[in-house]
């Protein structure tokens, strides 16, 4: 932990909680990925709230901290969405524990947006087989849509993301477009969706048309092998819905693996990088001159502590 962290997060937490109301009040909506970190005690999480029997409690923690996260930040991004359709009971229980002021962005679980299973074996079975419901927009709204409805004032995005596609999978991104523009079109209305890809090569301007067709934001993701932030927004029409969705994840060129081994668990900045920061604030400076709603989301393993990423890039010195 940094030293004097605890003296200093207090009168620091208040500020930044006091410039993101600010934001979201312009309809720009910060926050970062996920918000179960006890990296994060002394920063954004008070640990005297998570005691039992004057010791740490995960599993308190782990049950509580998402209101004390919603006193400082407006939006998170639910990751956890993505591996698994979530219950009813587990929704309701989400939104009724959570201030009502707290907004959500949620990764549709990838049973819709993988093409073949990866061979890992958490998958049993369904390791390196194709996926019978990659891109099923009826599934989509049968086991995900229809129960968020009761919510749905309180969700801000619907991100697809797709994974890396091999050649073997498709040739290129007009086969991929041709899977894509019919989902798209079968999706439920009402909702703001955004889709995430992870070849550079698909990022180009029959992916944008699409998108612009049915009004879907790219999100625009700073990842391992894909262009930095700052060249995917400089494109020529790559704003393709009246909103804007960011995720800022890795550091181009670092692997998942390498950022999780590097900065658990959290508890600090450990590598700034200083080209992603300057690319969020044009995002956050462009998208308060509009009136559009936009989301950026900000991961730890950026740069090592997603809560002081965002302070820093908001100017809001701890």
């Amino acid at each position: 932990m940094q030293p004097g962290l605890f003296e200093e997060a207090p009168e620091w937490r208040l500020r930044l909680a006091a410039r993101l109301r600010e934001l979201a009040a312009r309809n720009v909506w910060i926050g970062t990925s996920s918000w179960k970190y006890p990296g994060w005690l002394g920063q954004i999480y008070s640990p005297e709230r998570y005691q039992t029997r004057g010791k740490f409690s995960q599993k308190k923690f782990e049950e509580n901290c998402l209101s004390e996260y919603a006193e400082t930040f407006p939006v998170v991004c639910g990751d956890f969405a993505f591996y698994q359709f979530p219950s009813r009971e587990y929704w309701a229980k989400l939104f009724l524990g959570s201030p009502a002021s707290l907004r959500f962005g949620f990764k549709v679980p990838e049973h819709i947006t993988v093409k073949t299973w990866p061979g890992h074996a958490r998958y049993g079975q369904k390791a390196g087989a194709e996926n019978e419901h990659f891109l099923d927009a009826e599934l989509f709204e049968a086991a995900f849509s229809q129960a968020l409805e009761p919510y749905r004032e309180r969700v801000g995005v619907l991100m697809f993301e797709f994974g890396s596609f091999s050649k073997a999978q498709f040739s290129g991104v007009d086969e991929f477009l041709e899977r894509l523009d019919p989902f798209l079109a079968s999706l439920p209305r009402g909702w703001r969706y955004a889709v995430e890809i992870r070849n550079d090569a698909y990022l180009e301007a029959g992916y944008l048309d699409c998108l612009r067709k049915h009004g879907v934001a790219h999100v625009y993701n700073s990842w391992t092998r894909m262009p930095g932030l700052s060249a995917q927004i400089e494109m020529p029409g790559a704003r393709t819905a009246e909103f804007t969705v960011t995720r800022a994840l890795l550091r181009p060129g670092r692997g998942y693996e390498e950022a999780v081994r590097r900065f658990q668990p959290y508890e600090r900045v450990q590598d700034e990088q200083p080209e992603v920061r300057e690319a969020l604030r044009a995002i956050v400076d462009g998208a308060q001159e509009g009136r559009a709603a936009a989301f950026v989301f900000v991961n730890n393993r950026l740069e090592g502590n997603a809560p002081a990423t965002i302070s820093a890039i908001l100017g809001v010195d701890k």
